[in-house]
Parts: structure tokens; C-alpha cells; sequence
């Protein structure tokens, strides 16, 4: 399955814990003043990638602890980022998915794609970036506005 994405780190150390094969989806609707990256904010923009392809990175990558979808905006591309997190799952990495949804939205939405990929997340880090409520206090989120969820807890 193709995906359009701005790009991926294959070691990763602050996307989650541990280390991480983190990627960077393209294109997000939320388009938040101040965003770490606004890049990646076109829908054209970035590059087409092939999600096996980035499937056999990650699996030859004997040190990640688990994948991270950030982006842009993971869940406009679900089908594709659910592909992934379900592999990433297969070889034993647990999945954090960035989102500038709140929890509750992505719930309530009658979204193709984006059950699966909640069901595919252990940890969902919701909520668009608050430029008024920046932190550098708080691990893994931007703004005070942001939650990390344990979605398997």
C-alpha cells in the first residue's frame, strides 16, 4: 500500500520511549499555529513510500522498542498507518500515534480506517498544539493541552 508521508527516522529516541522507528505522515487538516512541523502540513507535498518497504526497515532493525506515527496527520491517512502499526504489533513493537484529534472525536467519528488504527495503538498522544499553551515541562506532548493515553490500560 502506498502512503504519502514527509518522512521517517529509523532511531528515534524522542518520539516514545526507547528507540523508535517513527513516521512522519503528510498532509494534516489541523494546520496548528506554531506546529514542530509545519512541513508537513500539504497534502502534495512529501513523498509516496511504500508501506512494505518501510514494514522490512522496521523489521531490520533489531534495536527499536516500537513504532510512532506522527506526522502531519496519521489518522488522514488510517488505512495506510493502520497497516503498519499492525506489523509493528507482529513484531512485538508497541505503537504511539500522534494526533491532533482529541480521543473522544476520534470515538464519535464515523471514519473509514480509524477504529483500526485505535485498536492498532497502545498509546495515543491527542489533541491539536496550543502555541498559548507550549510546554517543555511535559514528556512526549507540546502544549499542556495534550494528553498521553494509555489505550491498553
Amino acid at each position: 500500500m502506498q502512503i504519502r508521508i514527509s518522512g521517517y527516522a529509523n532511531d528515534s529516541i524522542v518520539d516514545g520511549p526507547g528507540v523508535r522507528f517513527t513516521v512522519f505522515a503528510q498532509g494534516c487538516p489541523h494546520r496548528c499555529a506554531g506546529c514542530h512541523n509545519p512541513q508537513t502540513h500539504d497534502f502534495e507535498g512529501g513523498t509516496l513510500a511504500d508501506t512494505s518497504e518501510l514494514i522490512e526497515m522496521m523489521a531490520d532493525n533489531p534495536l527499536l522498542d516500537g513504532l510512532t506515527l506522527s506526522g502531519g496527520e496519521p489518522f488522514a491517512q488510517a488505512a495506510g498507518c493502520a497497516e503498519l502499526a499492525r506489523a509493528a504489533r507482529e513484531l512485538g513493537l508497541n505503537v504511539w500515534t500522534y494526533t491532533g484529534y482529541t480521543y473522544e472525536r476520534l470515538l464519535a467519528a464515523d471514519e473509514p480506517g480509524w477504529r483500526a488504527l485505535l485498536e492498532l495503538t497502545d498509546v495515543l498522544v491527542d489533541g491539536p498544539f496550543v502555541l498559548a499553551e507550549r510546554t517543555l515541562d511535559m514528556p512526549f506532548v507540546g502544549s499542556r493541552n495534550q494528553r498521553v493515553i494509555g489505550l491498553r490500560e
